[in-house]
């Protein structure tokens, strides 16, 4: 599976802009000391990250900036919708889950469309650390990455928030649910 890409018109550049500034402006507390100014500036050079930024809200990620690596000089985006993102639930977990399904095969993986949309599924840890800046899951679950080990016996994890704790859960990698999809990140 490859990433397709598209280019927005000046017309979706400018709304996804805006959407992501109020969004900033709004949480605040998930980017303190952050400046719009220097991550808009950055975006607006960068076609392919805009692309995969517009990918993650039109499938209801609702992304926003998390975090800055001051040695890379790149700034992190994570899905912070309440939710696990609307447009990416009902995934088994990758292509190999998704053809090894004799009926009822799901219509996508986690792993074939986070490639498709230029984004990484999260990490435990990252997961985790989206959690320190609110409640997010509180209904449904989220795919992460797998380490090879799990998934070469044929499991995936999940994780959700539920009792004001975030577990971590193991499925077979084909399974997959209405109330589970995945949350990426993105380096700008």
């Amino acid at each position: 599976m490859t990433k397709k890409i598209e280019k927005l018109s000046s017309e979706q550049r400018e709304d996804l802009l805006k959407t992501l500034k109020a969004r900033f402006e709004k949480n605040m507390e998930r980017h303190e000391g952050l400046d719009w100014t220097k991550i808009e500036e950055k975006l607006e050079a960068n076609d392919e990250k805009l692309w995969s930024l517009n990918e993650m809200e039109r499938t209801g990620g609702e992304p926003d900036v998390v975090g800055y690596d001051v040695d890379k000089d790149e700034y992190v985006f994570y899905d912070c919708s309440p939710e696990s993102p609307k447009g990416r639930r009902s995934v088994c977990y990758d292509r190999e889950a998704l053809e090894s399904r004799k009926k009822h095969k799901p219509e996508n993986s986690a792993m074939d469309m986070a490639t498709e949309m230029g984004i990484e599924l999260l990490t435990e840890e990252q997961y985790r650390m989206l959690q320190t800046l609110g409640n997010f899951d509180m209904k449904t679950s989220s795919w992460v990455q797998t380490p090879a080990s799990i998934r070469k016996l044929g499991g995936a994890i999940f994780c959700d928030r539920r009792y004001d704790t975030v577990f971590m859960y193991h499925n077979g990698a084909e399974s997959y649910y209405a109330a589970r999809g995945f949350r990426g990140s993105l380096k700008v």
